[in-house]
């Protein structure tokens, strides 16, 4: 091909360049209907092909592929063709006297014909472009930035000269086309206050057009992703603009969507319900191993039991047409469903033998995490992959991928751990993120809990080696000095190593950095507390004060995750009434921005503080508004869905109780009943041993009842009547069948049997054990669920007895005798 190249280059260097019947020569151009008429036209006129006939000729050779299928293209015979040499050296010879746009166009037009980035002609048509990038029209520039951005040249100074060029240019930019389009190909290049422009600019430009067309939004979506920022405003506007143009959307743009949505944290039931519409209209038409693998992506988590029964036997049926991304993208949809369909996941194991070979690291440790997760039993296969990881981690040098690849070893079947694995980790501790050291540690516990460690002083190695990843826990800590990168690597760091190892100080660390707490972190630092369960005042009065000074600048949705910290917590803060008003105000003026089912969240960590905005109560309890929540339920996720149908139970209750001015009526008593009889459990011994105490206590088994379900479904652990002079009163016996005796039984009339009137001046007990979840952190403060069911039952007439852990389980409590006299002295409010 080189030598072909240099002939044509000697022969047309010969050759005078003529411009005869120039005019008639572009009008044939431009009137091709085939590659063939092109080149044959190249052919013939070679001497007379002027550099506006080069550009167009090669723009057309574009313009005909792009009118095909994708699966029709000719890509690979154009490149090969002798006539296509003969345009791209034409071309490079005339790049200079090119026009700004032809060079743009023509540059545009060889990369989708997937010329090689590296190719003479490419590197000529940049070069002169760089030159005149000044002087680039609006729509040129973002064109000649995509195509930098397609050779990925992120970081390149001529991308960096571009986005000075943007920067100046900004305000004039009105067409989000060009904007969409640059936005993507400079995210690589930009500071935080420049993004942070970029994003007001679009979104002003998303909401003076009506008609936005999806691709524009996708690639806003694209920007999101690169700069990492979940923006909720542009996102909202995004997501309208897919819903507006719903019925253009083929399974190539909603699998995109769906993937870019993931990505990003960022869900919509709305789109959701209509991509499923769809998606199952059609589901008979997606018969390619690709179409489906999106399909199968895009409809299985929220498809209903016949078009998933449908899905997997297609994909079993399936199974050795896809290639190895296809297969990936199974099985982690597969986990995403719960779905542990025995047959398909045989059938994947099975096709997953001839591509393993071609996975990078990453994507191996994917797929033994999604293989591990749903129960694959094929150990050829798992001893394969632990091979290829062991060769991996041998040669791998970066600290990611070695804690990526000791955390999924650590998964896999019990084993000896080789010596080269501590070895590995040892040697890039230091240069350990917190995400990548709770990894290692991880992995450490569980091998050194199992006694997996075998060859010689095993134990001693690792006991030095988890007390040098501490140090390198706690040194980062000390060292670190931003606020907002600490938060990064914290997001994805849990589990025993961080709860026993390093909690305290994070949150030293934490309050050192507290000054750095500002309004665009508040969300990330409240999203760590509440994960972590700590109620550190400092921290909590802090967000407090920056959300009410900067309320105007939250988004509402995020708010809702401040105020979810605050009433799990059951914290208030010094200023508690001006911080809940402040942002109740916000949220009821945007309740436009939340969804149907985060309603019901919202209203319901607003009710366990106490709180009860007229507008959002009287919105969510009315018929219309619970359609739409029983459709929009129908396609999220199982674990969300039964959060919602709870919190939804739980607000019900709160507004009965404490709000009975709304009228609304208790309509939870079928669905309460179904979920205590499928969760319902044995007693246990505990409960068993203080039932005998009490007995003990009060003269008799039928003066206390354990485990008692009262009006609005509360589950308290012991209930028990006293009078007026402190005498046990006695209970009716609960109906338990006999040969169940231990069985808890839910009674299902509980708004009569034993709630008969009690005698003057009687009193209703109810005993509660408070285990450590009942608790923040480190902390004997009660958290907000278990201090809203204490006013619950004090309202239906309950005085309530709190036995927490830690107390009971001191060494106070020591003997049978004190716990007695601790019981009795609560019992009858003896202080």
């Amino acid at each position: 091909m080189l030598c072909l190249r240099q002939v044509c280059l000697f022969m047309l260097r010969r050759c005078q360049a003529r411009t005869l019947s120039s005019d008639l020569l572009l009008s044939q151009i431009n009137s091709c209907t085939h590659e063939d008429e092109v080149f044959s036209l190249v052919g013939k006129n070679k001497t007379r092909l002027s550099e506006k006939h080069v550009g167009i000729a090669l723009n057309m050779l574009w313009q005909l592929q792009k009118k095909r299928p994708c699966l029709l293209r000719t890509s690979e015979y154009i490149r090969n063709h002798s006539q296509f040499l003969t345009l791209c050296i034409l071309a490079e010879n005339k790049v200079e006297h090119m026009e700004d746009e032809a060079i743009v166009d023509t540059l545009y037009s060889i990369l989708r014909l997937e010329v090689e980035d590296h190719d003479f002609l490419a590197k000529a048509l940049v070069t002169e472009a760089w030159k005149r990038l000044e002087r680039l029209s609006l729509p040129a520039l973002s064109k000649f930035a995509l195509c930098l951005y397609k050779q990925h040249r992120h970081f390149s100074p001529v991308i960096g000269k571009v986005a000075h060029i943007v920067d100046m240019k900004l305000d004039s930019i009105q067409d989000i086309r060009i904007l969409s389009v640059l936005m993507i190909s400079i995210s690589d290049v930009i500071s935080q206050s420049f993004r942070d422009r970029l994003l007001l600019k679009a979104g002003q430009l998303l909401e003076e057009n009506d008609e936005v067309r999806s691709n524009y939004a996708k690639k806003i979506l694209q920007f999101l992703q690169n700069v990492k920022l979940r923006y909720h405003p542009l996102l909202e506007k995004c997501n309208k603009v897919f819903l507006n143009s719903a019925s253009h959307l083929d399974i190539h743009h909603i699998s995109f969507i769906f993937g870019l949505y993931e990505q990003l944290g960022f869900d919509n039931a709305e789109f959701r319900l209509v991509a499923k519409q769809l998606l199952s209209e059609t589901i008979d038409d997606y018969y390619h191993p690709e179409t489906f693998t999106k399909l199968f992506f895009t409809l299985g988590p929220m498809a209903g039991s016949t078009v998933r029964e449908r899905l997997l036997v297609t994909a079993a049926l399936m199974a050795e047409e896809f290639s190895s991304h296809q297969v990936l993208i199974i099985l982690k949809t597969m986990k995403k469903m719960k779905c542990r369909d025995s047959h398909l996941l045989k059938k994947m194991a099975s096709v997953l033998h001839k591509h393993l070979d071609s996975y990078h690291v990453l994507q191996l440790v994917k797929l033994t995490q999604y293989l591990v997760v749903l129960r694959c039993h094929n150990l050829e296969l798992l001893a394969k992959l632990k091979m290829l990881l062991f060769g991996f981690l041998k040669s791998s040098v970066i600290p990611a991928d070695i804690a990526a690849i000791i955390h999924v070893l650590a998964m896999l079947p019990p084993f000896e751990v080789e010596e080269i694995i501590i070895s590995k980790a040892a040697a890039v501790l230091p240069q350990c993120s917190l995400r990548h050291l709770n990894c290692i540690a991880t992995a450490l516990v569980k091998w050194n809990h199992y006694n997996q460690l075998h060859w010689q002083n095993s134990s001693e190695l690792c006991v030095k080696l988890l007390q040098k990843l501490n140090d390198c826990g706690f040194q980062r800590l000390q060292k670190a000095n931003n606020l907002n990168l600490l938060l990064e690597e914290l997001k994805h760091v849990n589990g025993e190593w961080f709860e026993e190892v390093i909690s305290e100080e994070t949150m030293t660390t934490c309050q050192r950095l507290i000054d750095q707490i500002t309004w665009t972190n508040v969300l990330q630092l409240s999203l760590f507390l509440i994960k972590t369960n700590h109620r550190c005042p400092s921290l909590l009065d802090r967000i407090a004060s920056v959300t009410v000074e900067n309320i105007d600048k939250i988004h509402p949705f995020e708010i809702y995750f401040i105020l979810l910290l605050f009433s799990a917590l059951n914290y208030d803060p010094p200023a508690n009434e001006e911080f809940f008003e402040n942002c109740i105000q916000h949220l009821t003026s945007n309740l436009s921005c939340f969804e149907t089912h985060h309603l019901v969240l919202l209203g319901h960590v607003l009710a366990v503080a106490g709180y009860f905005p007229p507008v959002l109560i009287t919105r969510i309890f009315n018929v219309s508004f619970l359609s739409k929540l029983d459709a929009q339920l129908e396609v999220l996720p199982d674990t969300l869905k039964r959060k919602v149908h709870s919190c939804l139970m739980k607000l019900n209750r709160a507004v009965c109780l404490e709000c009975p001015e709304f009228h609304v009526p208790w309509f939870h008593e079928r669905y309460c009943q179904r979920v205590f009889y499928n969760s319902r459990s044995r007693i246990n011994p505990l409960r068993q041993h203080v039932h005998g105490m009490l007995t003990e206590i009060l003269g008799g088994s039928h003066y206390a009842r354990i485990s008692v379900l009262t009006p609005y479904y509360y589950v308290i652990d012991f209930e028990c009547i006293l009078d007026e002079n402190k005498k046990p009163h006695s209970c009716i016996a609960q109906n338990v069948p006999s040969g169940d005796a231990e069985r808890i039984h839910l009674r299902h009339d509980i708004r009569n049997e034993g709630r008969k009137a009690l005698p003057p001046g009687a009193q209703r007990i109810a005993l509660e054990f408070l285990d450590s979840k009942a608790f923040s952190k480190h902390s004997r403060h009660l958290k907000g669920e278990c201090a809203v069911k204490k006013r619950h039952l004090e309202m239906l007439g309950y005085q309530v007895v709190q036995i927490p852990h830690f107390e009971w389980n001191s060494m106070v409590l020591s003997t049978k005798g004190e716990r007695l006299e601790y019981l009795r002295r609560h019992l009858y409010g003896i202080q």
